[in-house]
């Protein structure tokens, strides 16, 4: 499996990424420890793990405490190690995506699909996973969040970009991409 983890890490509203490797470590706390240590002093410290272009999971310490954990799919703690290291705290799916308000904009007159109807932006075997608000105080609400994770089509990666760009650090994990 391919895997990309950028730490991303705020110090009085200057944001930083830098990429790490998770592979030695052992569980969640070890995941937690190399977060920490990319800066001790950040405010916010979020860790964005892809897997494979299907799996995402956010992590974040506030201050190097309270680890809150989200992913997009439970699915990733049977198929990997790294996805059960990350999502082992998460038994069950937490939110159901059919009891989130998720917009589903109004096909137009354009539209050249023919539909029965106005297609849903969820797919249908995403069980997200964790805590969805763990971006909400930072501009990404977690029915957002929740309608980007059950995206038909949309990769782990491009749901990074676009949660980073709604917090204010997308710049900094686009040049963390580019190097």
């Amino acid at each position: 499996m391919s895997n990309f983890a950028a730490a991303v890490v705020r110090v009085a509203d200057e944001w930083s990424a830098h990429e790490v490797s998770l592979g030695d470590a052992a569980d969640i706390e070890d995941v937690a420890d190399t977060l920490r240590d990319v800066n001790p002093a950040a405010d916010v410290s979020l860790l964005f793990v892809e897997s494979n272009d299907e799996y995402l999971v956010i992590l974040r310490l506030d201050q190097g405490e309270d680890l809150r954990v989200f992913g997009s799919d439970v699915a990733f703690a049977e198929e990997s190690r790294l996805g059960a290291l990350l999502l082992d705290e998460i038994a069950q799916p937490v939110v159901e995506l059919s009891t989130v308000d998720l917009e589903v904009p109004e096909p137009s007159a354009d539209d050249s699909e023919e539909a029965d109807g106005p297609a849903s932006p969820v797919a249908a075997d995403a069980e997200p996973a964790g805590d969805a608000d763990l971006l909400a105080d930072l501009g990404m609400p977690a029915s957002r969040l929740l309608e980007l994770c059950g995206q038909d089509g949309m990769l782990p990666s491009d749901i990074t970009a676009e949660v980073c760009q709604a917090i204010g650090c997308g710049d900094e994990v686009e040049e963390l991409r580019d190097v």
